[in-house]
This record gives structure tokens, C-alpha cells and sequence, in this order.
């Protein structure tokens, strides 16, 4: 059975969109997952703040690394995010997932994501298929 490293480090090398945003690993345990990312000019949108498919696809990755962490290949049957305050260029945002419950076949996960100075920017929730897949 694969670490959570290693599945993640697997998900990743795989994930071309996660790379193109630039996003990082700070932290991996098993249904829990922390992420950095830095807020570059061309993800802002016409107010010239963070279009919000940014920070949902942080979350959206943060959700898909704890819920595979466990070593079941998950995939997302329902997400939905709040945006509570707007983000500027060059932020410096940290994502976290936490598992709030995990079945045989379905998770729920909450993504909290946070700027440089730790305000809460947005809350994402999210519902996972574990299927019986093994990474």
C-alpha cells in the first residue's frame, strides 16, 4: 500500500492543471491536506481580483488529495464553494481539507482556504466516490 506521499506525489505528476497553477505541498496525512499557492496577474479577473474557478480549483485539488489519501481512487460527485473576501495579485494563499466523514463509498471533506496575513478567504465543501481502485 502507497504512503499518502507517495499517492499524492503520483496524483501530481499527473495533474497538469494542479502544476500550472503552481501548487504546492506543504502537508499530507491521511484525509487531511495542506496546499500553497501564489496569486499570479493573469488569474485575476476583470475587478482585477482572483477569479473565483482559481480558488475553487485549490480547493477542488486540496479535496482530491486528502480523499485519495487513504489509498481508494475518489472522485467528486458534488462540490460547492462560499468566497468570503477578495484576493489581490501576488497573495500568498495556504489551502487546508479536513475529512469530516468518511464511509465505504462516500466522504465529505471542508477546504478552508487563507491569505499570507491567515484571514479565511473561502470555504469550500465537497462530497467524494471512494471507489475500490487501489493507487
Amino acid at each position: 500500500m502507497k504512503t499518502p506521499q507517495e499517492i499524492v506525489a503520483e496524483m501530481m505528476h499527473l495533474d497538469a492543471f494542479s502544476n500550472w497553477l503552481g501548487i504546492e505541498l506543504i502537508h499530507i496525512t491521511k484525509g487531511r491536506c495542506e496546499l500553497k499557492m501564489n496569486v499570479k496577474n493573469e488569474m485575476l479577473n476583470g475587478f482585477e481580483i482572483l477569479h473565483g474557478g482559481i480558488s475553487y480549483s485549490l480547493s477542488d485539488s486540496a479535496l482530491a488529495f486528502a480523499a485519495n489519501s487513504y489509498g481508494n481512487k475518489c472522485v467528486s460527485i458534488e462540490t460547492s464553494i462560499s468566497h468570503l473576501k477578495p484576493v489581490g495579485p501576488n497573495e500568498k494563499l495556504k489551502a487546508i481539507a479536513t475529512e469530516l466523514h468518511r464511509g465505504r463509498s462516500l466522504g465529505v471533506y471542508e477546504v478552508s482556504i487563507f491569505n499570507q496575513l491567515d484571514e479565511k478567504i473561502s470555504i469550500f465543501k465537497g462530497t467524494v466516490h471512494i471507489s475500490k481502485e487501489i493507487w
